[in-house]
Parts: C-alpha cells; structure tokens; sequence
C-alpha cells in the first residue's frame, strides 16, 4: 500500500519534538509490513544535503509567491523523502517555526498552506509513477491537506488519515490569510475551518480528514474533554466515531543502550555494568559531584508550564535533603529557563542545566541517569518515558495521556507480579510529584527491587512493531469501504 506523510519536521533531517521521531521512524516500519511511504516536509536549510540519490521529480512556478521544486531522495537508512523546495519559504536559518528573535515566523500559516497544498497535489497526481492511496498528515501543519483535496474533484482523490500529536498547536490566522490559500470560500465556515472568528488549520484536519488518529488511547478519550481539548472538544466528540488513539513507538535501532554509539559504555539489561560507567561519565559531563550512590534524576523535555516542570521547582529542596541529584536538558519558557540555572548556581554539584538540546547529550543523560522525570499536566503519547524504559531509566510520570498507557506504576501489587516499570502519579500536582519521588528513593534504596524493576522496564516493549500494524489495519479498513 502506498501512503504519503505530510509532516513539518523528519528526524534525522530536522527535529524540535517528537512528530519529527514518529514522522522519521514509523515509514520505516511500516516498509516492513508492506507499505510504501514517502515523506513530504520542507527543505530546510542542510536537509537535501542530508539526502542520497536525489532527482527533481515536478516544478512548480509559483508556490505562494514564488517558484518551487519538488526532490526525491532518501536518508542513510533507507527512508523515502519528498523534499519541497521552496526558498522564499524555507531557506530560513534555525529553528524551521521561529525567527531569530524567537518568536513564529510572521508567515507560518503560508508556509504551511503550501506544504498541505503540495501535500494534496502529490495525493490526487503522485510523482512519476508512484500515487498514494492514503495521504497522513500530521499535525496543523498539515491540516489543510484534506481541505485541498476535497476543493477538486471526486475522482483520483486518496483517503486522508489526520494524525493529532498535540491539540494545543492549531495554525491559527485571519480571514485575510485564509483568503490567499486558493480554498473555496465555502470552506470558512463554522462547520468547517472558521473558529471563533479565525482559520484553524487544527479544524480543518480534524473535519474534512476521512480519519483521526492520536498518539495513545488515553489522550484519545482526553480530547473530547473541556479540560484537555483546548477548544476542539466539541469538533471530536462529533467525529468521535472516526477517531482512534495508537500509542506511539520509538526508533529502537537508535535507542538501542547495546549498540548506541552515543554512549561511553554500551550495556543490556542481563549486563549492567556499562550503565553504572555511563553515570560516572555522565556526572563528570554535567560536574555533578561523582557519587554511584546518589539517585541522579533527569529532565529531557521543554521548560513549559504543559511540562508541569514548574511543580519540580518546590521539590527541589527535598530531593537533594536525600541525597539526590538533578540534571536538565531543554529550553522554554525563559522564567522557568531562569530559575533552574539560578538552582544550579545554588547547588554545584548537585544541580546541573544545560540550556538547548542536543540529540548526543539526550543518549548520555537516558544511559547514566537512574529515573527520568516527566510531571506534563497533559501529555499525548511522550516518548521520552520509551528512551527511559530502553535505556533502565525508571519513568516517574503523571498519570495523564499516554503516559498513563506506557508506564505500569510500581505499586505493592505490580512489585510482586513483577510487571512494574516505572512511577505514576496523581493528582498532577506539586505534591502528588514530591509523593513520587519519595518513593522513587525508597524504590531505589531496596537494590533488589530496583535491578527488577530496571529489568522490567527494559524488557518492556517500545518500539513501533506492536503499534505500526495498526495503522496498516487503519489504512486497509479506510481504501475496502464500500468495496
């Protein structure tokens, strides 16, 4: 079966997030069950220079404003890639989404217009040979794929499947924007891409898409509610009886603790020891005090208030009263960026931020911490609690969205059946963490019960082979209607 993704970022050509591991890994396995997929996203700076064997496949004059290209090539490891070159467009120095002074590109919206708009044009046409019968898209950034294909004709048109990574994010512009996409004006309405006076490009995926997915049956069932829906409840709950949540998989031949080469000392869940020398390495990186016995906890994540990592601030006190250690590696919102390097500068040895991301150091922290803090007041699938579990690092998690559906809390009932991998928690709230982390010392202290527990969750499964097959049945369900 043929599918096209339409995706803003694909690791390893760009990421800021997670879409960019799922848009990067699952083509991959869906190759293994039978399905051909190509990813469309923008050329970025240095992504065409990221790819092998690349060939122009059509040219477009004028893409909103100016002339276009569309590459084929693929990445070292074989996955498919549609590049859309547009340079007046995407030739854009750093993050794909802000400028340099850090806040949206002042023209996202038409940015991303044109990738769902050349998203539908490969859906209804293909290239070369090859045509889709499912266009994915995912996220708002591809909202209006399904809008594009349903302005044309009936015939030749795929089936759309619209993929919801996180609602927060809804391509939000004016009714002027909305007027320069070329979409009929009869798709601005309340029933269709207006909300509340504006064009959501969220909308439009979640009503004209044939199909809706999220990221884990948790969040599935969140979204319809006013608590977790962020205005869109009302649009799920009416097409409820298309959406499904499929829990998320993580690329496990690069988080792989046995093989990564990111990592000083490679190890598996039958032989540890390389796990106790990458805490070691770990702690002299971060110039954290050098001490096999100090639970080191780490935070891989944005400094956001939907992180929920303002609740570890008023903890921080007593994880180190235990003898504990933190490091952190992100960047958000600049308060919060703020007052965990004042905490740092307060507590050397014991505290340590590095401000930013890089993908090296995210390995190093997964292979030497012992627990991997994840406390998001709401969280679709996460996929940092999966590295944790990988990797032995146990996942503390707030019981919300696919966290809820990864981590099998370590309760006296779990601890005895041995099914235990991590720590949730709830209410999601400063001291329902601070509950959390005194039992995550207390778990760490018994050491037979924390190698079991490393073993469990080592053990548990990760990767997209129990996930992808879903999405195949999803795809087959959607082309045999009505055949």
């Amino acid at each position: 079966m043929r599918v096209l993704f339409v995706a803003s970022e694909c690791y390893p050509l760009i990421k800021t997030g997670g879409l960019a591991d799922v848009a990067g890994a699952l083509p991959l396995a869906l190759a293994n069950l039978d399905c051909d997929v190509r990813v469309l996203m923008p050329a970025y700076p240095g992504v065409v220079g990221h790819l092998q064997n690349v060939e122009e496949v059509a040219a477009y004059p004028d893409v909103f404003g100016g002339p276009g290209r569309l590459l084929a090539g693929e990445t070292a490891d074989g996955l498919k890639v549609l590049a859309l070159d547009v340079g007046h467009l995407y030739d854009r120095p750093g993050n794909p989404y802000l400028g340099p002074d850090g806040n949206d590109w002042w023209d996202n919206t038409r940015r991303f217009a044109a990738l769902s708009a050349i998203g539908a044009a490969v859906g209804r046409y293909g290239v070369g040979d090859w045509k889709p019968a499912i266009v994915h898209g995912h996220d708002w950034q591809a909202g209006l794929v399904a809008p594009y294909l349903l302005a044309g004709p009936a015939e030749g048109r795929p089936k759309t499947v619209f993929t919801i990574h996180n609602v927060a994010f809804q391509g939000i512009c004016g009714r002027a924007d909305f007027d320069t996409f070329g979409l009929p004006s009869s798709f601005y309405t309340p029933a269709g891409l207006e909300y509340y006076g504006y064009c959501s490009f969220l909308k439009g995926g979640l009503v004209f898409s044939d199909r809706l997915t999220t990221v884990s049956p948790t969040y599935a069932r969140e979204l319809r509610t006013p608590e977790f829906g962020f205005g869109m409840e009302g649009v799920l709950n009416e097409r409820a009886n298309v959406l499904s949540g499929i829990v998320n998989g993580i690329d496990t031949r690069a988080w792989d603790p046995a093989t990564d080469p990111l990592i000083t000392s490679n190890y598996s869940a039958r032989k540890m020891a390389g796990k106790a020398i990458c805490k070691t390495e770990l702690q002299n990186r971060m110039g954290l005090r050098v001490d096999p016995d100090a639970p080191l906890m780490i935070v891989v994540s944005r400094l956001t208030g939907q992180k929920g990592l303002d609740m570890l601030l008023p903890n921080l006190e007593g994880i180190l009263q235990r003898g504990g250690q933190l490091a952190i590696l992100g960047a958000g919102e600049h308060g919060m960026e703020r007052a965990f390097v004042d905490a740092a500068a307060a507590n050397p040895g014991s505290v340590a931020v590095h401000i930013g991301y890089s993908e090296p150091l995210s390995h190093a922290m997964q292979a030497g911490a012992d627990a991997i803090l994840i406390p998001s007041r709401f969280e679709p699938c996460g996929l940092t609690q999966l590295y944790g579990l990988r990797y032995g690092t146990i996942p503390v998690v707030a019981r919300t969205g696919g966290l809820a559906d990864t981590v099998i809390d370590a309760n006296d009932a779990s601890v005895r059946a041995g099914t235990a991998t991590g720590i949730q928690f709830a209410p999601v709230s400063a001291g329902g963490l601070g509950f959390a982390i005194e039992r995550l010392f207390d778990l760490f202290h018994n050491k037979k019960v924390w190698r079991a527990l490393q073993a469990r969750a080592m053990a548990h499964p990760v990767g997209w082979e129990d996930s992808a097959p879903d999405y195949v049945t999803l795809y087959r369900d959607l082309t045999t209607e009505g055949v």
